[in-house]
């Protein structure tokens, strides 16, 4: 059996844009919510058609519903980082909270939205986490939260199986996510053995798709290389022009630097070419007075030759 990668736009909309009961499974496990705050039903809601940036219209795809009891769920699975990402997740949520009221909004009745976002990319280096969430809370008191935008970000590349701690769910959906390509010919028991994992494997099947979904799937591909390399040639040219600049304002601190230490030192010289006329001139005072040389010597600091020249 030949599978598709679920990251893909073509096949992650099929199996969570499709399947209500496999993408209620997936924000189930993966969203920071209690046992009674677990949801039952969604209807899907349209996606946004428009993209901030053309650039990126391949590398994001999302799928966005609202479940019974009002509150909505975005789920991004984000392929290419880039650091305008986050603003832009935090400016959709926030937006599709506004977007409850209408034009007579009555605060009290706005429900939470949470934002999942799936990142097959590490932004996070110096975190050994891979499971990021966002809300707001006081700065000295986190007990204390304003409830209503949740922002959860996954970096996918740092799960791995062995490392988890989280509920049996979450570490399956993530292998699902992570393990599954191309050159998978066999899934693994442990996840075919659960009913809404085997089916969203079921759902990645080659044959499912027609040749037009796979030309399509392959531009899918095409395309994220294409803009991962736009995104790193950026990161290069940068890097390259922030090296520059720090290397031109090191060299004019430097230069300023050593204006001031060459002053400095200047100055330092002056003090103690000074200090040595005053000795010079002591001694030659102390001779006057036929004082013993090698007491001069102690007197003064001059050597037993520079007296004797004087």
């Amino acid at each position: 059996m030949r599978y598709l990668d679920p990251k893909a736009d073509l096949t992650f909309k099929r199996v969570f844009g499709e399947h209500k009961d496999l993408v209620i499974s997936l924000l189930n496990a993966l969203l920071p919510l209690n046992d009674d705050e677990l949801i039952e039903t969604v209807e899907y809601l349209p996606s946004e058609l428009v993209p901030e940036n053309p650039l990126r219209k391949y590398s994001i795809v999302d799928v966005r519903c609202r479940d019974n009891k009002g509150r909505q769920f975005i789920v991004e699975m984000q392929m290419v980082w880039s650091q305008e990402f986050m603003q832009r997740v935090m400016f959709n949520a926030a937006k599709a909270y506004v977007r409850q009221g209408g034009k007579a909004i009555k605060y009290k009745y706005l429900e939470p939205v949470y934002s999942l976002n799936l990142v097959n990319d590490i932004f996070e280096p110096d975190l050994k986490e891979y499971y990021h969430y966002y809300r707001m809370v006081h700065e000295l008191h986190s007990d204390k939260v304003i409830e209503g935008l949740h922002l959860v970000f996954v970096e996918l590349p740092k799960f791995t199986p062995h490392t988890y701690t989280e509920k049996k769910m979450q570490a399956l959906w993530l292998r699902y996510l992570t393990e599954i390509s191309e050159t998978t010919r066999e899934v693994p028991a442990e996840l075919m053995n659960v009913p809404e994992i085997s089916k969203a494997v079921s759902v990645l099947e080659e044959s499912a798709y027609t040749e037009a979904q796979l030309l399509g799937y392959d531009k899918f591909w095409d395309m994220i290389s294409v803009e991962r390399a736009l995104v790193d040639s950026g990161f290069d040219k940068g890097h390259k022009a922030g090296l520059e600049a720090g290397i031109e304002a090191g060299r004019k601190e430097g230069i300023e630097a050593g204006r001031k230490e060459g002053l400095k030192a200047s100055i330092e010289a002056g003090r103690e070419e000074g200090r040595r006329a005053e000795r010079i001139e002591m001694a030659r005072n102390l001779r006057k007075l036929n004082v013993p040389v090698d007491t001069i010597v102690a007197a003064t600091g001059l050597s037993l030759a520079e007296i004797e020249s004087l």
